[in-house]
Formats: C-alpha cells, structure tokens, sequence
C-alpha cells in the first residue's frame, strides 16, 4: 500500500513521527490508530490494521507516542495524559486534511487513550470508535512495569523494565496513570463503539472488555479474537481483527458524495499508488493496479486481467444462459483465458512490417456427465457468440475527447 511519511506537530513543542496508509484508490474516510504501551507504529498490529484499513479505502494514520519510535519528547515523563494530546493533535491533522469525522482505533493502552480523547476532540471530530486488546483502567498498565514504583514515587524518578525494555519513568509519570477514571470516560462517550478482545489474552484478560461493554451507550459491539494474543503477533489474527474494523467502520463513514457512480459505462479515477486506479459501474467499485514486478502494488486486477475477465464472464454467461433455456444438463463451466502480444511472430504468421497480431487464447472446461458430444460441440459454438467475443472482433473504434 502506499505509505506517506508524516510529521505531526504537539503543543508541548516537539513532533511526532507518523506514517499515513492510503488506499491504492479513492479515500473513502480516515482513521487514526494508537498502538499498544512503549510499542511503536512499526509494531505487526499497528502495520497489519491500517494497511487493512487502507485496502477498505480508509486513509489511516499510525504514528509513535511522545518518545517511543521517531518520535521526539520523554516517554518518562509524559504519562497518559501526554498521550490524549498526542492523539488530539494527530486527529488535528488528520480531519484537516480529509474532513471531520474520523474513525479512532486504539490497541492495548491505546485502546484507553482513544477512548479517553474522543469525547475531548469535540462534536462531530469522531464518528466512531474501536478497541483491541484495551483495559478498563489505565492503572493496570502499572503492572506490566518492572521496577520499584514506590522508591520512584518518593525519590521522584528512577529507572524501570517494560517488556524487557529499560525506561527511566517519573514520579508524574506514575500518578498521571494512577490518576485516570476510564469508566467514567467511557459512561460518557457518544460515539459508536466497537470492542475487539481475545478471551484468551493473558496481559489485559477478558473481564477488562465486559466492563467497558457494560459502561458503554449504544451503539455498541464486541468481537471475540478467540485464540489471539495480546499484541496480535499472528498475521492472521490482526488481520482477522483489521477486516472486521473495517467492515464495521463502513457504517458510519458514508461514502462521500464526490466519488462516481456512472449511470453508464465505467469511470476510472487514479489513486494514490504509482499505477493504482479505481473502477466505478453504476452500483459496484473495484481497484486495478500493476504488479510489484512492475512497479506497482498489486492490490488488484492488471488491465489485462481485466480485459481478459470480460471475454471469459462474458463466455461463461452465456454458455450457461444458452444452457438453461435449451435444458440442457450443464454443471458448469470454466474458462482459461490469457493474452498473446506477439501471436504473430509466436505462430509464424506473416505481416507486413510494423504490424502486429495480438490474441487471446481461451480455453473452456465443460462440466456435465450427461452432456452429448453433440451438446458440447453447440456449446463451444454458443461461446463464440458471447457479446464481448463479437466486439472484441468486430472494427472497433475508440472515440477520446477532452473534457473540461
């Protein structure tokens, strides 16, 4: 997917670093993502749910709290509530680019900060809200801390083991955490809310979502992640989890009022990939792209592919459609087909200089045991008169005029 390096400025004077993943195609809306606590936006979790985010055309950015990653400031010193303005400024810069309205998705301790900074981003800034893997009270994350947190608290700071990472936390640090009422947060968050959280999570067990489900208003929803882990080291666990966001998010980021919807023909619009286009018919949409062999990012069908798909659907309806009204006992058929660019020299064919034969090859697999050779030869016959065979064959023309 395409990713755009982000720099987001705080009110505490330093920058954030960020990474913004775009759809190949159009933008449909835009989400922010806080990654779990002392992780950073590099971790599987964070990668994995908004590159799925992004598939769904959903702009989202991941970025590094106050400290952690490429990210400027002190992680010691900054606490949670260090990371509610983080959030709060991110979201800034996310809505001023693409509009109000954005999705909040949090892991672990993120989790609790985006739940704590959407009711502080005011009206209509956030249209809805998902967990994974979060706590119902920020303290709890004191007791993943290795360290004497009582000789902090007297001495002022000192030094901690998080995650087998050394940090040298404060005393503010400390009681800013301890400091956090979440439920209450929660009680009064106005937005849809979406709770992911695995029954089997052994860092944040499973009673942590029931109190948030509890405390939360309706709209709200609970998805179990049976068999994950609490950072989602399984692809297939945080990709299970960024689908089912996205799906949900869908809901309550409307399709925007400028994307195309021909009530003719297609309407192709590029996108944010270097050959990533986005396919619109009247009622469906689809994104064409090139493969990384190519310099693309293979997130959908090559033109070709296209090309190739309308002779063989076309062929497969209508040998089924023939079939149907003649009753004849068809199963079923598949259809190969590929694209020759040089037939001409492949197959010896003679032409004169600066011609070029191009061909489609399609291959047809017939299934029904009792079908009579005399009905599979009218059916390969049926075939070629599908409708795209015909224009495919017949003196095409290409029309192009400009529009303004």
């Amino acid at each position: 997917m395409p990713t755009e390096k982000i720099t987001i400025n705080t009110e505490a004077g330093h920058e954030l670093s960020g990474a913004l993943e775009l759809p190949t195609g159009l933008v449909r809306g835009a989400a922010l993502f806080a990654h779990c606590f002392t992780c950073t936006k590099q971790s599987k979790a964070a990668v994995a749910v908004t590159r799925a985010l992004a598939r769904e055309g959903i702009a989202t950015l991941r970025f590094d709290f106050t400290g952690l990653g490429g990210s400027e400031g002190d992680f010691g010193r900054a606490g949670f509530k260090s990371d509610i303005e983080d959030l709060i400024a991110s979201a800034r810069a996310l809505c001023g680019r693409f509009g109000d309205g954005i999705l909040l998705v949090g892991h672990s301790l993120g989790g609790a900060a985006v739940l704590a900074a959407a009711g502080m981003m005011g009206r209509g800034k956030v249209a809805a809200v998902a967990t994974i893997g979060a706590p119902s009270d920020v303290p709890h994350v004191l007791e993943n801390v290795q360290g004497d947190l009582a000789a902090i608290e007297r001495d002022g700071e000192g030094e901690v083991t998080i995650a087998g990472r050394a940090f040298r936390l404060s005393k503010d640090f400390i009681d800013k955490t301890r400091e956090v009422e979440l439920l209450e947060q929660v009680k009064a968050l106005r937005a849809p809310l979406l709770i992911c959280h695995s029954p089997t999570d052994e860092i944040v067990g499973i009673d942590h979502a029931s109190q948030l489900f509890g405390a939360a208003k309706h709209p709200k929803s609970f998805i179990s992640l049976a068999g994950a882990d609490h950072l989602l080291t399984g692809a297939q666990d945080a990709q299970f989890a960024a689908s089912v966001i996205a799906s949900w998010a869908h809901r309550y980021l409307p399709m925007k009022d400028d994307w195309p919807m021909p009530e003719e023909g297609v309407i192709v619009r590029t996108g944010h990939g270097k050959f990533g286009t986005e396919v619109h018919t009247r009622s469906h949409r689809f994104v064409a792209d090139e493969p990384t062999s190519y310099g693309g990012d293979d997130t959908g069908p090559t033109p070709y592919d296209l090309l190739n798909a309308a002779l063989g659907t076309c062929t497969a309806m209508t040998m089924k459609m023939y079939a149907d009204r003649k009753g004849l006992p068809l199963d079923g058929v598949s259809v190969h087909v590929t694209h020759e660019r040089k037939h001409d020299e492949d197959h010896g064919h003679a032409m004169e200089k600066g011609t070029e034969i191009q061909a489609l090859n399609r291959v047809i697999l017939i299934r029904g045991g009792d079908l009579t050779a005399e009905d599979r030869a009218k059916l390969i016959e049926i075939a070629d008169k599908c409708p795209v065979h015909k224009t495919l064959e017949s003196h095409l023309h290409i029309h192009t005029r400009s529009e303004e």
